[in-house]
C-alpha cells in the first residue's frame, strides 16, 4: 500500500471519534502574525479543518522569524519538536543535517513535486537529494509599494531609475509626506541592502558579494555605493522609524502618509486586507535598476520527526495540502506571493500578482532568480547576522560608507 493510500484510510479511520470530534491534529509553529499574513495562514487551517485535520496554533512574531526559531530550538532541545515549522532557507537546510525533519520523499514523488517546484527553491527543500520540506509560496523582496493617490496628488510618474526614484522621495518629502516608510529592524535594513547591491552592481555583482563571499566585491568601490545609496534612503525616513514593524510601515503608505516603502510582496497582503487594488489604490515596481532580476525568499513548511503515528499521518496530509494547485493559489492570492509551483494559472491573480509570476519566469528561465542575503537564502544565519550588524550600524549613523564596506570584509570572514 503506497504512502497517499495510507494516508487517505488514516484520515478517514483517525481524523473524526465517534462523537465528532477531531481526532488527529497538527501543531504549526510560525510567525505569520500582521492581518494579511494571519488571513492568508487562515486559508490553510480551514483547507485542513475540512479534511477532519484540527489546528493548534504556535505563533511567534518579530524578527523575521529568528525569534521563532529560538523558540523552536528550545522545543526540540527539550524533546518536543511541534508537527510542522513555518522556515526560509538554510535554516531548513540546518535542521536537516541535524537529521531533525521528516523524509517526505514518497509524497513528492506520488504528487511529482520534482517536475513543478523551481530548482532554486528544491534547494533548500531538499536535503542530500530527499524531501524534507513543502514550499507555500516564492516571495520576491525587491519590491516598491507606492500610494496612488499620493503619487498623483504629488505629480510622480513610476520612477525608473536612482535618480527619478530619489527625486521623487524628495518631492514628497518636501510636500511634508514621509518620503520612505520605513520599520528599523536589521532584517528591514538588510532587505532594502539587497536590493541597493543589486541595484549598484547587478546580478553578476551581487552572486559575488551576497553569495560567493568574494572580499574584493565585499570591500569594492561598488559596496561602498550601495551603503551610500542606504545614506540617502536614511534621509528620507521618519523619525520615529525605531523598531517599527514592517506591516506598521505598509499601513503609512495605505493611509497616505508616505509615498514608497521597500519591501517583499508580502506587504501586498497588507494592502489587500485593507481592501485596496493592486493597479489602482496602490502600485507595485521593481527598486529601480533591479529590473529583470529577482531576489526571492520561500515560506517551506518542514515537518519535524515525530513518533506518533496520527502525527506522522497528520504532517502529511498538511503537506499534500500545501503542494495542491488549488492552495497554491487560494493561500497566494491572499499572502501577495508567487505560488511554489511553476504550473499555476496566474489568470485569477491581480495586477502585482500577475507581474510577480511573470518575473518570477522570466528570472528562472535568464538565469537571474537569486536568494535573498536578508530572508536566509544566500548564505547561512552565521553570516547573514554578521552581514545585518553592519548594515544596521551604517544604517544608524555608526560607520560611514567606506568603512561599513571594510566592515563587511571583516564581519563576513570571521563569520566564516
Amino acid at each position: 500500500m503506497t504512502m497517499m493510500k495510507k494516508l487517505h484510510l488514516g484520515v478517514a479511520a483517525l481524523a473524526v471519534s465517534a462523537t465528532g470530534a477531531i481526532a488527529q491534529e497538527v501543531e504549526v509553529l510560525h510567525w505569520w502574525t500582521s492581518g494579511g499574513e494571519a488571513a492568508a495562514l487562515n486559508v490553510l487551517r480551514e483547507d485542513l479543518s475540512g479534511g477532519g485535520i484540527g489546528w493548534t496554533d504556535m505563533p511567534v512574531a518579530g524578527g523575521g522569524g529568528s525569534d521563532a526559531m529560538t523558540v523552536l530550538r528550545a522545543r526540540v532541545t527539550a524533546g518536543d519538536p511541534p508537527t510542522a515549522v513555518q522556515m526560509l532557507g538554510f535554516a531548513i537546510q540546518d535542521w536537516a543535517a541535524e537529521g531533525a525533519l521528516a523524509n517526505l520523499d514518497e509524497l513528492a514523488a506520488e504528487q511529482g513535486w520534482d517536475e513543478v517546484v523551481p530548482e532554486a527553491l528544491q534547494a533548500f527543500s531538499t536535503y542530500d537529494g530527499h524531501w524534507v520540506a513543502a514550499p507555500v509560496n516564492v516571495h520576491s523582496t525587491n519590491w516598491v509599494w507606492a500610494n496612488t493617490a499620493l503619487m498623483e496628488e504629488l505629480g510622480i510618474e513610476q520612477p525608473t531609475t536612482w535618480d527619478e526614484f530619489v527625486a521623487a522621495m524628495q518631492t514628497a518629502q518636501d510636500a511634508g509626506y514621509t518620503a520612505l516608510a520605513h520599520g528599523g529592524q536589521a532584517w528591514q535594513d538588510a532587505t532594502i541592502f539587497d536590493s541597493m547591491v543589486m541595484g549598484v552592481g547587478g546580478p553578476e555583482f551581487y552572486q559575488a558579494a551576497m553569495v560567493d563571499l568574494d572580499p574584493e566585491a565585499l570591500g569594492s568601490e561598488q559596496m561602498v555605493e550601495a551603503f551610500d545609496r542606504m545614506a540617502t534612503l536614511r534621509g528620507f525616513v521618519d523619525d520615529n522609524f525605531s523598531g517599527r514593524d514592517w506591516n506598521l510601515a505598509s499601513a503609512m503608505v495605505i493611509n497616505g502618509e508616505a509615498l514608497f516603502q521597500i519591501m517583499g510582496d508580502w506587504a501586498k497582503g497588507e494592502f489587500v486586507n485593507a481592501g485596496l487594488t493592486a493597479g489602482e489604490e496602490f502600485q507595485c515596481f521593481r527598486v529601480p535598476g533591479t529590473e529583470g532580476t529577482v531576489t526571492f525568499n520561500s515560506d517551506q513548511f518542514a515537518m519535524f520527526n515525530v513518533d506518533d503515528e496520527s502525527d506522522q499521518e497528520s504532517q502529511l496530509a498538511m503537506a499534500s495540502a500545501v503542494m495542491s494547485p488549488e492552495f497554491q493559489i487560494a493561500f497566494n492570492l491572499v499572502k501577495g506571493s508567487a505560488p511554489a509551483r511553476t504550473d499555476i494559472d496566474p489568470s485569477s491573480f491581480d495586477a502585482c500578482g500577475q507581474a510577480a509570476i511573470a518575473d518570477l519566469a522570466a528570472a528562472g528561465e535568464s538565469g537571474n532568480l537569486f536568494g535573498s542575503m536578508a530572508h536566509g537564502h544566500a548564505n547561512p544565519p552565521s553570516i547573514q547576522n554578521a552581514m545585518y550588524d553592519v548594515i544596521t550600524a551604517h544604517f544608524n549613523g555608526e560607520f560611514d560608507s567606506a568603512t561599513a564596506a571594510e566592515e563587511m570584509v571583516t564581519a563576513v570572514e570571521l563569520a566564516q
